[in-house]
């Protein structure tokens, strides 16, 4: 395990925030476009606490996406400025938590705020981890030329080179058949 499950969780949820944004994922179109989609997303990566309850909120979290998916990209001195930040405005304060079988974690905002900061301090939190284990290098872009999902590398030796679509297949599918056709030909 290289991250504590908290942080590995965290991290896993930020990346797919982000792959929701347009120009990402399988459809590359706005995947959380209204509120009944945010709930609903919420409810399948088991987010707890408030809920949104409005266009603004859900306007909210696809800005604090937008800051996340910068965030995976930036060198080390901005990505220490823009956690601290996000941490500033979530008016994080850490605490220890237990709920849903998920053993004791960190919860860094009031269970009520608003689920962009809470996701945003979230993420920072996990950031934290990241920078300090020297690991930023497991937060990936994907390398197939057609797609730009992000992902975290949890493999043992960072081997992963692809999202957690069908890039790493159709990859291999393409160098199989280019392998039999340098052998045909």
């Amino acid at each position: 395990m290289v991250f504590t499950h908290d942080t590995d969780l965290v991290l896993r949820h930020a990346a797919a925030l982000v792959n929701t944004a347009p120009g990402h994922g399988t459809s590359g179109e706005e995947d959380l476009p209204d509120l009944p989609t945010v709930l609903a997303w919420m409810d399948d990566w088991g987010w707890t606490g408030g809920r949104p309850g409005d266009a603004a909120e859900v306007a909210h979290l696809q800005r604090v996406r937008g800051r996340i998916e910068r965030l995976w990209l930036m060198d080390l001195v901005e990505q220490v400025a823009e956690v601290n930040a996000l941490l500033a405005e979530g008016h994080a304060l850490p605490r220890l938590v237990e709920h849903d079988d998920q053993g004791w974690h960190v919860h860094a905002t009031d269970d009520d705020a608003p689920l962009a900061d809470r996701f945003a301090v979230e993420v920072a939190m996990a950031m934290i981890d990241v920078i300090r284990a020297d690991e930023r290098e497991r937060l990936q872009v994907c390398s197939a030329e057609d797609c730009s999902d992000v992902y975290v590398d949890l493999s043992r030796n960072r081997s992963r080179k692809f999202c957690d679509g069908t890039c790493g297949t159709r990859a291999n599918v393409a160098a199989y058949r280019a392998r039999k056709a340098a052998e045909a030909g």
